[in-house]
């Protein structure tokens, strides 16, 4: 096993390198006029003691525009590697110190989401299953389609016209109220936990279709295997054959797509977090890449990058733990 991660490890940087030339190549392919009229922009702002050509100077060479792509190239991810991203032209802060700012905000904003998404579909998938055919089997299916087929623009448009529009019962964007600075601090936090509600309502929405879609694909497959056939002609429980026999080889393939799912809890829920103005790392790439900051937007490109690897390896991994089969040589 540990060999085998370490061959990973060693195939996903390799992957992860060319990944990142791609990433460089397209940033330094801009046109130069860009960055001229980021320059002009910094040269403008309250306090800049530098004109623009020194601006364009000292940015070019920040980030290895000024050389060839393959120089810039490892000149950039010299700089990466030891954790310098610059600054960002957007938020005028170290790219780094902005995403410590604003990563725990996603975090706690995928983790609600991603628990209520196993403790939901899971359960309903194989409930699904067991009732293939069924009121309960047909209205699941329903609920799935609809989480898969409806864009999360559209649901997070819903829940505010119902939630906050109609009812008033939450406030229609932001982290936190108008009266936050003067609540105590238990306070403070039910505040911003309230503000959370609507965007961990709308991610699971949205997920949920395809988790309970898939958990009754798979459930519908173990109980038409033969053991499963055998294990009732030996006069078992119905309960005992669902629970002991069936569901735990059905979490095999589940388990693998859990353990892709986890990196995504870093990664920010970048419509959702506009929509309700949740300050997450999608919150904070959207409005840095919409003002062209090049050196966050590097950075949110390569941390995305090195989500999706980390997952395909987690997934890698757990499908060998969980499944006695699986034999890594």
């Amino acid at each position: 096993m540990l060999k085998f991660i370490i061959k990973r490890l060693l195939l996903c940087s390799v992957i992860l390198f060319f990944v990142m030339l791609i990433i460089y190549t397209i940033m330094h392919s801009l046109p130069t006029s860009y960055v001229e009229s980021v320059a002009r922009e910094l040269a403008t702002k309250p306090g800049s003691q530098k004109s623009a050509a020194q601006w364009m100077v000292e940015l070019n060479a920040q980030y290895g525009m000024d050389k060839g792509i393959i120089d810039g190239y490892i000149y950039w991810l010299g700089q990466a590697i030891q954790g310098n991203f610059g600054d960002s032209w957007y938020y005028s802060i170290p790219v780094v110190d902005e995403f410590k700012k604003v990563i725990w905000n996603s975090f706690y904003l995928g983790v609600a989401a991603f628990v209520l998404e196993i403790f939901i579909a899971i359960p309903l998938g194989v409930v699904a299953a067991k009732k293939q055919y069924s009121i309960t089997d047909y209205s699941v299916t329903v609920v799935s389609l609809i989480g898969i087929s409806l864009p999360t623009f559209f649901v997070a448009t819903v829940m505010k016209l119902i939630f906050s529009v109609k009812l008033g019962w939450f406030d229609i964007s932001g982290m936190i109220g108008r009266d936050y600075l003067s609540l105590s601090a238990f306070q403070q936090f039910f505040d911003v936990a309230k503000h959370f509600i609507m965007p961990i309502i709308t991610l699971t929405v949205v997920s949920i279709g395809g988790m309970m879609r898939y958990t009754r694909t798979n459930m519908l497959e173990v109980l038409n295997s033969d053991y499963i056939r055998t294990a009732r002609a030996k006069g078992l429980s119905e309960r005992k054959v669902i629970n002991h026999h069936a569901f735990r080889n059905t979490l095999i393939p589940i388990v693998t797509i859990i353990g892709g799912s986890l990196p995504g809890l870093f990664a920010g829920a970048l419509i959702t977090e506009t929509l309700f103005a949740i300050e997450g790392i999608g919150y904070a790439s959207y409005h840095a890449m919409i003002a062209g900051d090049i050196p966050f937007t590097m950075f949110y490109l390569s941390f995305m990058a090195i989500l999706t690897l980390l997952g395909t390896l987690i997934s890698d991994v757990l499908y060998a733990v969980v499944d006695p089969r699986v034999r890594i040589n």
